[in-house]
């Protein structure tokens, strides 16, 4: 950006977002979502010397951790980032919910149970240019609420239009052909699309959402890993030498929950609550659940357990915490109070899994074929919760002070338009 643009950017009103002051970008700024971002994958990289340039921010930006929203899921956490607040605001808790008033299981496919304006929408609505890439098209109606510019998805990017994407030919544009939606390659198409927008369009703001189909599949330190951190890194150094400011942070971590043999470790609440109360009495929701249960099998580490008796509500909290493989199972206010949640969509009991166990509903309701025999590695509980914060430029004295109190993976547009050093 010109130093005449950056004095424009100076001049321009800050935007007010979920009770943050957003200064406007003074270079165009790139947040990217690396899904399923567990440190572990970073320093697996760093060690085989494969992320020159992540390691470059590292050593000439910001570099942390930071916590991750709970439960650790993707759509709860890529809003929490757009929104920069937690999910008691923006009120998506999961991907897969229960509807209290209806009775019914909702996956969550659009934009419908956002309750919070984004910080997208609310830089494209004051005149910035705003561009948008999801792995997921799911994800993608959900981000683009609101927002006036383009949004699009890698997994549906050969049927983008100018009306509902608001660009089209993106296959010819990115060069690139429609990636496998279970495959590296979809989320590498995503950060190919923003480097050629960002050399075609410079935007103000970007946003870019992966897929973690790899790390889902792949431990940190095997080769296929380590083959894609490095094309990650390609594309984060393509992003910083075209002048970017790039902020890099995760939706979760990720965990082996296999035993010895291989097999998937998982504690089936639901069969167990059967069993001891009877077909009927307790309801147990999977919120991991969405259109991708492939590498995964609707098993994670949190779920919410309906009950019938509200009477009953403790003393089961009491017995669920008794089993091995529980680390919490807390009631519907402590879980809000605890994790930020919000009220009306938490169950009676939410579920939290110690670290290297899944969760499940019934064994008969979880289908495993799909990791053709390879580990289960999965998300969403505690375990899962620490992610990288990174930036390619260094923080001001201020914001750098502010770090060292704790930082939140939805804190990371903040810092990224306010905190870096110009």
């Amino acid at each position: 950006m010109t130093q005449s643009s950056a004095s424009v950017a100076d001049t321009r009103p800050a935007i007010q977002v979920n009770g943050r002051t957003l200064h406007w970008p003074r270079r165009p700024t790139v947040v990217i979502c690396l899904d399923g971002g567990d440190p572990s994958y970073l320093e697996a990289a760093d060690a085989a010397d494969a992320i020159p340039h992540i390691d470059g921010m590292m050593r000439d930006g910001f570099a942390a951790t930071c916590e991750a929203a709970m439960p650790t899921f993707t759509n709860p956490n890529n809003l929490s980032i757009v929104c920069g607040a937690p999910p008691s605001v923006h009120g998506v808790s999961g991907n897969y919910y229960l509807d209290r008033r209806s009775g019914k299981e909702v996956m969550m496919l659009d934009a419908t149970p956002v309750r919070a304006p984004t910080i997208l929408a609310a830089f494209s609505r004051a005149g910035a240019s705003v561009i948008a890439i999801t792995a997921k098209d799911k994800l993608r109606k959900a981000l683009a609420k609101d927002l006036d510019g383009i949004a699009f998805s890698a997994q549906d990017a050969d049927r983008c239009s100018e009306a509902e994407n608001g660009i089209s030919n993106v296959l010819q544009l990115v060069g690139r052909d429609l990636p496998d939606q279970y495959s590296a390659e979809l989320s590498l198409f995503v950060l190919d699309a923003g480097v050629r927008l960002l050399a075609l369009r410079s935007p103000d703001l970007m946003y870019l959402s992966l897929s973690d189909y790899v790390q889902h599949k792949h431990a940190p330190d095997s080769p296929e890993a380590i083959r894609f951190m490095r094309a990650v890194d390609a594309r984060v150094g393509a992003l910083i030498a075209a002048g970017a400011t790039v902020g890099l942070t995760a939706d979760h971590g990720m965990n082996d929950m296999a035993m010895a043999d291989g097999t998937p470790n998982v504690v089936y609440v639901g069969d167990h609550l059967d069993a001891v109360h009877g077909v009927g009495a307790t309801r147990v929701i999977c919120p991991i659940t969405d259109p991708f249960v492939k590498h995964h099998g609707a098993l994670g580490g949190f779920i919410r357990v309906y009950v019938r008796d509200g009477a009953q509500v403790e003393a089961i909290a009491r017995e669920l915490r008794g089993l091995p493989g529980i680390a919490y199972a807390m009631t519907r206010d402590e879980a809000c109070r605890t994790f930020d949640l919000p009220e009306d969509l938490e169950g009676d009991i939410a579920v939290v899994a110690d670290k290297g166990v899944a969760l499940g509903s019934r064994a008969s309701e979880h289908d495993t074929s799909g990791l053709a025999g390879e580990r289960l590695r999965s998300h969403g509980g505690v375990s899962e919760r620490i992610v990288p914060f990174m930036l390619s430029h260094k923080l001001t004295a201020e914001y750098l002070a502010r770090s060292s109190s704790g930082l939140k993976n939805y804190d990371i547009f903040e810092y990224a338009l306010n905190g870096v050093q110009r």
